[in-house]
């Protein structure tokens, strides 16, 4: 039944035949398995004939669920990630979402789903960006059926403009998502922070055919134009550490080059100071911030402030 749900969700044509074949089941197997599917609320259309097949058809009600144990747990994992502030502007709607997923499990799959609520800390991202879930998914749909939108985006420096992009990719890039698409009035590929998106994008029933992007990945594109592109800080440390080390922590977020043996000079570009502060924690080892001051003085800071309170605790 999975197996023939997954099939069915690519909204093609499938023959009997070839849905048979793919499952290793006789055609009257199908057949009684296709009407399961739609006493479960699926709505698959059949066509008879020598030429017959199935098709799911797209749009109404959401349908119940089918997951096996793990495809479960992996989806309340990820609802409890997102309403934690994993996804600034979703934190209600995946709340309800969890509540419901978890209820529809079995009792063992809840008990597994218990531990992990009882036994994990989270630490949710406050001030972060907040997106709207229309928004979001409405450049998500216009990516998969490659169709041009326009909305109007402010930029980074505050100015306001109103685009028409052909939408290729959505990129998640820690707390922030970007649209990778191609600027018709520009005549070249940009990179849309989603949550600068003002209102719904609307969509114009306009289908294009999809441009290579420079370099072959979106994800690549957007990150190597966000390092690239000025901001608020512009971060140097030398870090006491194997370059191996300090790349393998701080990914596509900057560069790192050796400096001397056993250490190296982390550099990245970043509006906000958490992340080179979570950075330097996760490593653990000795450093000299070189720029910028406010950095350092953030850092003195968060140390005076933890010793205070743990003097305050022992006493």
């Amino acid at each position: 039944m999975l197996r023939l749900l997954s099939l069915l969700q690519t909204h093609r044509f499938w023959t009997g035949g070839e849905l048979a074949g793919r499952l290793e089941v006789s055609e009257r197997t199908l057949r009684r398995d296709v009407e399961r599917l739609r006493e479960l609320g699926y709505d698959v259309d059949a066509v008879r004939g020598a030429a017959g097949g199935y098709q799911l058809r797209a749009g109404g009600a959401m349908a119940p669920l089918l997951l096996d144990d793990d495809e479960a747990v992996a989806v309340a994992v990820g609802l409890r990630a997102a309403a934690n502030g994993g996804a600034p502007g979703f934190e209600d709607t995946t709340l309800q979402a969890l509540t419901k997923v978890i209820a529809l499990m079995p009792p063992r799959l809840r008990r597994r789903m218990g531990a992990l609520q009882t036994q994990t800390e989270g630490l949710s991202w406050a001030g972060g960006p907040v997106l709207d879930p229309t928004a979001l998914t409405t450049l998500a749909q216009a990516c998969r059926d490659g169709e041009v939108v326009t909305f109007a985006y402010t930029a980074y420096d505050g100015t306001s403009t109103t685009r028409r992009v052909e939408p290729h990719r959505l990129v998640n890039l820690g707390r922030r998502w970007y649209l990778a698409a191609y600027d018709r009035e520009r005549r070249d590929w940009r990179s849309f922070r989603v949550d600068r998106v003002a209102g719904v994008p609307e969509t114009t029933g306009q289908r294009f055919r999809p441009r290579e992007i420079p370099g072959g990945d979106a994800a690549r594109y957007v990150s190597r134009g966000l390092r690239d592109r000025p901001q608020r800080h512009q971060v140097r440390i030398v870090v006491e550490a194997p370059a191996a080390e300090v790349a393998a922590v701080i990914g596509r977020w900057g560069t790192v080059e050796p400096v001397g043996e056993g250490a190296c000079r982390m550099t990245m570009n970043t509006d906000s100071l958490d992340w080179p502060v979570l950075v330097l924690a996760h490593l653990d080892r000795d450093y000299t911030v070189e720029e910028p001051a406010e950095l350092g003085e953030l850092i003195g800071r968060l140390s005076r402030r933890a010793t205070s309170e743990t003097s305050a605790s022992a006493s």
